[in-house]
């Protein structure tokens, strides 16, 4: 049976033309189904009245309370006709606190014969304070009990038939009862809905059909009805998009590939051989997994990953040099260019004569590692490609720009992609197919992401995880300066870089900016990865020009301070790297832009101002770099957030661990799971409605598991017709995207 129409009606068929103008634009509603799926956000109990003691200011309201008092002042004023105006002030309560409603003009006549003491009403506004007194102006406002007409009596009674009242995800130009009065409208649609769990998953679970969780969910009469609503509702969330997933990772085990293989005594061994250290167990069992995908028949899959500083590089390019030993080119793809740079450096660094094929010293099983990125000059430009071409270079290390056309690889084995979510699909799916056959794909990220997560996010990989440091790193301490509150703290922070260039080690400072006069201070605030909070927001975010000069003339003076950002040229930026590897220059003021894959041993200590304009897990990326060598690391988060600030928690987290798994859940907790989820990446509303991916960790693993069984049995889906159409909602444009980032 195909899906039935009632529930892919268009809402301006159904609700009229302005209310479904209103839900596409703002709510991203636009058919019977999606508001059918447009959930509840909690529930009202009748006769429990909500807090008004706590309402959040200047945001959107829905309070049920009970008219205490309505008072109709008359005042003098120049725009009501006869120089007269009225206001209306209502007091209502809900026995935890009292607000002031306020209606003015023209707005007062129906609420003063309406909110009369003693009536009961839901009420929804804008929060907001006057005279020092917390008030809704102009509230939208729906009576709680029949008028004296017995049918409308019965129709109000009816409309909020049981005991519980949803309470909907609304916006202003849409209050929540309005919502629910459309839901109401279209819900007898829900019987039609085709069922996407196939009924032996659905029966073995206990869970009821779709049509009586869509019922349930929007008109509870117990509080066992919701749980039974949203348990069906998870189940159905988690199960499509592991069935999407599971569908991938299928069509991927189709593609031929060409198996990689490294040959007994060849260039892997001859690199093993001159590592000054022994690989630490967890590398050696990445490794084998990752030697073990690339053996077989059909393109490897896999996610790397890795605490910051676990040897990640280092497991990449055993995988890169045992392809190169098999015959074929491995590449490695960086963000920035700076990035590309210093993986280019330390790759050729740690082979030494093994990279110098076709040179004169190179040794016997040498290739050749060229990097590629879009500054090049011309001549480089053109040598690089031919070694490309040619198969010269068994190692291509770049930017974005080995995604252009005129790129050609002679036979490209191994793409690892470093650091994942900074490219887009397209790129990802350009460069492989610049093979012969699919090449074998490896993707690290220095992002830990918690496991329920990664089998969301990237659950057409395979996930390999590097949590074990080498043995030389040393331990880092982390310390909030809260520079509003005890200056002196952040006059000793500088005290302790000074001392650390004394002792002949190096420092970054990091700032959220770069201040060059392009940069507009509001932009840089949008762009930080917190929303900001409270007084510190009132100045823009400090700058790398400003703080480097500042740090020059003041209490670094003395000391060789350079800066590092995303707006200089490719060699200036690379000259300033060298100089500050080199042990050159005692102190960078950078951007983010050192957040991934810098390494300079010698760095001990890192000041990050403005700590709290930076995401949790970014936070942690950054103080990755330093505590790199042998002596202990100092990162110092710097911030002028009150000490009750969710800021400042966020921040005493990052400070009181180090490890990532750990802060990335905080991270996740924090922030709205969408954005994990791919919403930043693909503009679309977030599938997830009901599904906590944290919480629901052991749903998600079970549709894991579920979704494999049933897509190796029927790839096709074809004895599942509900399944294949909740696919296809699920997949239209945006969502495949969302899905293809993994």
């Amino acid at each position: 049976m195909d899906l039935v129409p009632a529930l892919r009606e268009p809402l301006k068929k159904v609700l009229g033309p302005a209310t479904a103008k209103v839900m596409a634009e703002h709510l991203g509603l636009h058919t019977v189904g999606d508001l059918l799926h447009h959930y509840p956000r909690r529930y009202e109990e009748r006769g429990q009245l909500t807090h008004l003691a706590d309402l959040p200011m200047d945001e959107h309201v829905t309070v049920v309370a009970q008219v205490a008092d309505a008072r109709l002042h008359t005042f003098a004023s120049s725009k009501a006709p006869r120089g007269k105006g009225q206001r209306l002030e209502v007091t209502i309560t809900d026995g935890s606190g009292r607000l002031q409603l306020v209606f003015f003009g023209h707005g007062v006549h129906k609420p003063h014969k309406e909110l009369l003491p003693g009536t009961r009403a839901m009420f929804a506004g804008k929060v907001s304070v006057f005279n020092r007194r917390v008030q809704l102006a102009h509230p939208a406002y729906e009576l709680l009990r029949g008028g004296d007409d017995e049918d409308e009596a019965a129709e109000s009674v009816e409309s909020w038939a049981g005991a519980l009242i949803p309470l909907y995800p609304a916006t202003a130009k849409l209050e929540s009862w309005k919502l629910a009065k459309a839901i109401q409208t279209v819900l007898p649609s829900a019987q039609e809905a085709v069922d996407p769990l196939p009924e032996s998953l659905r029966e073995g679970r206990g869970l009821v059909s779709l049509p009586e969780a869509l019922l349930k969910i929007h008109r509870p009469h117990t509080k066992a009805d919701i749980e039974d609503a949203r348990a069906r509702l998870k189940w159905d969330e988690a199960f499509v998009l592991q069935i999407a997933l599971a569908r991938r990772r299928h069509a991927e085990t189709q593609l031929p590939a060409v198996p990689r293989k490294p040959s007994p005594d060849g260039l892997l061994t001859a690199f093993d051989d001159r590592l000054p250290f022994t690989l630490t167990d967890g590398q050696q069992k990445v490794s084998r997994e990752i030697f073990d995908d690339l053996a077989t028949d059909h393109p490897m899959h896999r996610l790397l990953q890795g605490e910051v500083g676990s040897g990640k590089t280092l497991v990449a390019l055993r995988a890169m040099l045992a392809v190169v030993d098999s015959g074929g080119q491995a590449v490695m793809l960086a963000p920035t260019e700076v990035l590309a740079q210093q993986h280019h450096r330390s790759v050729v660094e740690m082979m030494g004569e093994l990279a110098e094929g076709g040179m004169l010293g190179g040794a016997e099983h040498a290739t050749k590692v060229v990097l590629l990125t879009g500054s090049m000059g011309a001549a480089a430009r053109r040598h690089a490609l031919l070694d490309l071409a040619t198969g010269e270079a068994g190692i291509v290390i770049g930017t974005h720009a080995l995604i252009e056309d005129k790129v050609q690889f002679h036979d490209l084995g191994l793409v690892v992609v470093d650091e994942q979510h900074r490219f887009g699909v397209e790129q990802r799916d350009a460069l492989r197919g610049k093979g012969k056959q699919p090449p074998h794909l490896l993707v690290m990220t220095a992002t830990p992401i918690p496991r329920t997560v990664a089998m969301t996010v990237f659950g057409d990989l395979e996930t390999s995880v590097l949590d074990q440091l080498p043995a030389g790193r040393s331990p880092i301490a982390s310390h909030v300066v809260p520079a509003a509150d005890k200056p002196h703290f952040l006059a000793r922070a500088w005290e302790r870089v000074r001392e650390e260039v004394s002792n002949g080690h190096q420092a970054y400072v990091v700032c959220p900016r770069i201040g060059d006069e392009d940069d507009d201070p509001r932009k840089g605030a949008k762009q930080s990865k917190q929303p900001p909070e409270g007084d510190a927001d009132k100045r823009p975010p400090l700058a790398v020009l400003d703080v480097a000069e500042g740090l020059a003339k003041g209490p670094l003076q003395g000391l060789k301070v350079e800066v590092l950002h995303g707006r200089m040229q490719p060699d200036d930026k690379d000259a300033v790297m060298r100089r500050f590897a080199a042990g050159e220059t005692d102190v960078l003021v950078a951007t983010t832009v050192i957040e991934v894959g810098v390494n300079v041993p010698n760095a001990t200590a890192m000041v990050i101002m403005d700590a709290d304009r930076f995401g949790v897990s970014q936070l942690h990326q950054l103080r990755g770099r330093v505590g790199r060598g042998s002596a202990p690391g100092l990162c110092l988060l710097v911030s002028e957030m009150p000490e009750a600030s969710a800021a400042r928690q966020r921040l005493n987290a990052v400070a009181s661990t180090r490890d990532g798994f750990e802060l990335s859940r905080i991270d996740l907790e924090q922030r709205r799971e969408g954005d994990v989820l791919g919403q930043a990446q693909s503009g679309a509303r977030t599938s997830l409605r009901v599904l906590a991916v944290i919480e629901d960790e052991e749903i998600i693993a079970e549709a894991r598991q579920e979704a494999a069984a049933v897509v190796a049995a029927d790839p096709e889906l074809t004895g599942l017709p509900g399944l294949r159409t909740a696919l296809e909602a699920l997949l239209d444009d945006e969502r495949e995207q969302y899905l293809e980032k993994g």
